[in-house]
């Protein structure tokens, strides 16, 4: 295998869905032997290398930007020592975290060693820990400083706009998911007017959210939908009593600027509404980084990538709600990460080495 395929390989191998301390280990390791960068660990277990004008604050800083925590194997991906399987077969590499995202950390940190940086550019690399349970990682680097004026997040985005090309994501939708709390007072159920129904309080709430008008937004000329769908409905305790309490769970998507209007189910009596996780969207606000990144996509490739939206939340949420601006760029196609069958192709890897090292020796500059 290349260098990119074997260094890819050893970080999937390192189990990484419960605790991230080996594979931070691994990535940290690496950096400090194969290049000499400023690397630092923070008590959350990211990783953080800097190289470049790390001493100007005038610098333009460019932040290559990944996460080196997955979801829990399927069993067909474990070894009978608590291990990861890792498999190369028809140019490709099989295993839990191959697309989402060590082989995109791999890229990140082969380009962030090789890349010639030009003067006044400061370049970092940075792999994140806790992103698949809700951006851990990157909200604690954000907390501490983590600031860069531009990041990659190399997140997924190849056969987005057609088969065979890496795109550029400009925009993507960020998910909140909330409770709907509904409270009655419980009755015999044969005698149904003696108490107040919370199951009825919750159907007349998920009457309001059905008519909520779903939030749009317009990035680089690409129309973001968000939604909103009522995934979940639990209350009652027997056949023969009308329940005191209803929850009703609701899966919104976000699109950047806007939320949809759930809170008017609180005008409703004996209704409330709590948000449980809110992962933010994310729109890119700055034209030349946007057209640098797709310049840099077509130069490491055959194929024409264009400017795309992405339906799923990334780490380039929390960066853009800190103001940063953010692309997002990877090897990981659609449907195909958290499966049984993960995987990622080698040579679409290496088109992102390509990618991430184009940009960062020739990124956009910071007013």
């Amino acid at each position: 295998m290349t260098e990119l395929a074997d260094l890819t390989a050893e970080l999937v191998s390192i189990p990484s869905h419960e605790d991230e301390t080996d594979a931070g280990d691994a990535i940290e390791a690496w950096l400090r032997a194969e290049t000499d960068a400023a690397v630092e660990r923070d008590e959350t277990g990211n990783v953080v290398a800097r190289r470049g004008a790390t001493d100007d604050p005038d610098a333009t800083t460019l932040a290559l930007v990944g996460h080196h925590d997955v979801v829990p194997p399927a069993p067909r991906q474990t070894t009978d020592d608590g291990g990861y399987v890792v498999e190369e077969r028809d140019g490709r590499l099989y295993g839990r975290g191959t697309a989402d995202m060590k082989g995109a950390v791999a890229a990140c940190m082969l380009a962030f060693r090789d890349a010639a940086v030009p003067a006044g550019v400061e370049l970092v690399a940075a792999s994140f820990v806790g992103e698949e349970v809700g951006g851990t990682g990157a909200r604690a680097a954000i907390d501490a400083g983590f600031a860069p004026d531009y990041a990659l997040v190399a997140e997924g985005s190849t056969n987005y706009s057609k088969e065979g090309v890496t795109d550029v994501v400009v925009a993507h939708k960020g998910r909140r998911g909330s409770t709907v709390r509904a409270t009655g007072a419980a009755a015999h159920a044969s005698e149904p007017e003696s108490g107040v129904n919370a199951v009825y309080r919750a159907c007349d709430a998920v009457d309001v959210i059905r008519d909520i008008q779903f939030p749009e937004a317009e990035v680089f000329g690409e129309t973001l939908s968000g939604s909103v769908a009522v995934t979940k409905m639990d209350g009652g305790d027997a056949w023969n009593v009308i329940p005191d309490a209803c929850e009703v769970t609701v899966d919104e998507r976000t699109v950047p600027g806007e939320r949809a209007d759930l809170g008017r189910v609180e005008a409703l009596p004996g209704v409330e509404w709590e948000i449980d996780q809110d992962l933010p969207p994310m729109a890119c606000g700055d034209d030349a980084f946007a057209e640098a990144a797709l310049a840099a996509a077509e130069t490491a490739q055959a194929g024409d990538p264009e400017l795309v939206t992405k339906p799923h939340a990334t780490d380039a949420g929390w960066l853009a709600e800190a103001g940063v601006e953010c692309v997002v760029c990877g090897a990981s196609e659609p449907g195909e990460a958290h499966t049984e069958t993960e995987s990622v192709s080698l040579d679409v890897l290496d088109r992102c080495y390509r990618i991430y090292r184009e940009l960062a020796e020739n990124p956009p500059r910071s007013d």
